[in-house]
């Protein structure tokens, strides 16, 4: 039975993780890495284009330094990550080359994403690579980017680049044949497809196997997909150890791994970015009538309702907006700063903290 894809698959992003790419002795999967290459070839020679988000360079880089356990200080993992970027792009640019292909390097840090003026000079390299018929390999920037090694993986990632490049498929390749339903603590059945994110899904999602090789894990796989079904985007999590994996689930549509359908109602590109990529550079609280107003969906937050701010932020950046319990409504653009704010006294009641075009509720 062939796997139905909402539109025809034109442009994808391939996320593949360090499990697959090196060896418990952190040296390279050679086979594997030959293997991704000649899959990502077929797709190229099929008119697909291919954005490829590989993580590896960590791990590498330790191998290569003789390094069997994964340090916890974040300039032994930045030196790790410089050394092992220099190798797997070496590996990355043979294997590309055998295949008479080319392939580019662009290293990313999630300041690219949250920064408009990066983020679009990201978006028109990434156009003019993918119309040249180059195959871009993505990696976060670990020598210097503290955040993604300290918490993270490229699963976010490979989501923010599938909304920037309006991908028509996510497939992030893990070594697990996909996610699995949870009952009394034991791992049942596969899910094989899922429309929505639910609490019973989060709770399915469980950690990273190797903490040496591995630093993502299912729930940041479900994480990321949530960014990718909000940009319209559809996603599927599969074993990357199956023999032909990408060839079988983009040109034949063989139903691998988990599926999770993007969203019907795409969230808006601008909103999009305030809710997944933007960081939030304060919080304002607001009180319970604000809150029954901004709940309907159809207002904007006005300067009355603010109850409490706090933060360092100025107008044009994101901040959150809570409830007087502390929970998290919203997020939006602030049209002041913190310092505007404290010489307001009056006339207030006309003023707009965030407009109805900048504000995005995140409860629900």
């Amino acid at each position: 039975m062939e796997r139905k894809f909402p539109k025809k698959v034109k442009r994808v992003v391939i996320k593949v993780g360090s499990s697959l790419l090196a060896t418990h002795m952190m040296k390279p999967h050679e086979a594997s890495l030959k293997s991704l290459v000649a899959q990502i070839c077929d797709l190229r020679d099929k008119g697909i284009e291919v954005v490829l988000v590989s993580s590896g360079a960590v791990v590498l880089g330790l191998g290569e330094m003789g390094e069997r356990v994964r340090p916890s200080d974040t300039p032994s993992l930045q030196a790790a990550a410089s050394i092992g970027q220099a190798l797997l792009m070496r590996l990355y640019c043979d294997y590309f080359k055998s295949r008479r292909r080319i392939c580019a390097q662009l290293l990313l840090t999630w300041d690219d994403f949250a920064d408009r003026t990066r983020f679009n000079n990201a978006r028109n390299t990434l156009d003019v690579l993918l119309g040249r018929g180059i195959v871009p390999i993505i990696n976060e920037n670990d020598t210097i980017s503290t955040d993604e090694i300290r918490f993270g993986d490229n699963d976010k990632l490979s989501a923010l680049v599938a909304s920037l490049v309006h991908a028509d498929l996510l497939v992030m390749l893990s070594d697990v044949d996909g996610l699995y339903k949870k009952e009394n603590g034991k791992l049942t059945e596969k899910f094989q497809e899922i429309r929505e994110i639910t609490r019973e899904i989060e709770g399915a999602a469980g950690g990273a196997k190797d903490k040496n090789v591995s630093r993502g894990g299912m729930i940041a796989k479900v994480n990321a997909v949530k960014i990718a079904s909000s940009a319209n985007v559809p996603s599927i999590i599969a074993n990357g150890q199956e023999k032909d994996v990408i060839r079988r689930i983009v040109l034949d549509r063989e139903p691998l791994g988990t599926y999770f359908f993007e969203k019907e109602e795409k969230l808006l590109m601008r909103k999009h970015w305030i809710i997944f990529v933007a960081k939030p550079y304060g919080k304002v609280k607001i009180d319970d009538g604000a809150l029954k107003v901004l709940m309907r969906g159809t207002a904007s937050l006005l300067l009355p309702g603010v109850a409490y701010y706090e933060g360092n932020f100025k107008a044009g950046d994101v901040i959150l907006v809570e409830d007087l319990r502390g929970l998290e409504i919203a997020r939006g653009i602030s049209n002041y700063s913190v310092s505007e704010l404290a010489r307001m006294t009056d006339n207030k009641a006309k003023r707009e903290l965030i407009h109805i075009d900048d504000l995005v509720l995140t409860a629900k």
